[in-house]
């Protein structure tokens, strides 16, 4: 096959996996979103770029986010959001993280491909992508490697999660547009 057809490929598998999510789950992610006095984003590795991709387009809404390690990064309250992506949903780290946050009485939301992993136990709001997970590679669910369509997917959901904020927080491109970089 070559990259063309690959690329089809990849793309019937995030319409599938994506078209398997339930709204229900996904509105009641955008109004935590929407009531947090800060939210905190956390993610390994891929899941940590899109985590970073995610962060950067709330900031450009207007709310007060932040990619969770990073130097700039304030403290987690009982009034904030935490949401943590993890295919396994047992990543040491973030499970390390995630257990911190329910001390510290913050809402936890996690996105993953399994709900009954650890995590996914510890938060107050889990969206399932019904994607395979990195070490799933025989379930069939994916042509690509490791956890690459979860992570693919998870990049369109966050995409998808700042429309809907954007749709009742009554944004626009037009203010995004005034709070991005402009040091270039």
């Amino acid at each position: 096959m070559n990259a063309t057809a690959y690329t089809k490929e990849i793309l019937d598998e995030l319409k599938r996996t994506l078209s398997l999510m339930k709204d229900a789950d996904t509105e009641n992610l955008v109004d935590a979103i929407l009531n947090a006095k800060k939210i905190f984003v956390a993610g390994g590795g891929r899941s940590g770029f899109m985590a970073k991709a995610f962060v950067m387009r709330m900031m450009h809404i207007g709310l007060e986010a932040y990619v969770v390690g990073e130097t700039v990064t304030p403290n987690l309250e009982a009034d904030d959001l935490f949401i943590v992506g993890s295919g396994s949903g047992e990543t040491g780290s973030l499970v390390s993280m995630t257990e911190k946050a329910q001390n510290i009485g913050a809402t936890i939301a996690s996105i993953t491909t399994n709900p009954v992993s650890t995590i996914g136990k510890l938060a107050d709001l889990t969206i399932e992508i019904p994607a395979q997970a990195k070490a799933d590679s025989a379930s069939g669910k994916s042509i690509q490697p490791m956890g690459s369509l979860f992570e693919q997917a998870l990049l369109l959901f966050y995409d998808a999660l700042i429309l809907s904020v954007m749709e009742k927080s009554d944004s626009h491109s037009d203010i995004m547009y005034g709070r991005h970089a402009n040091l270039e």
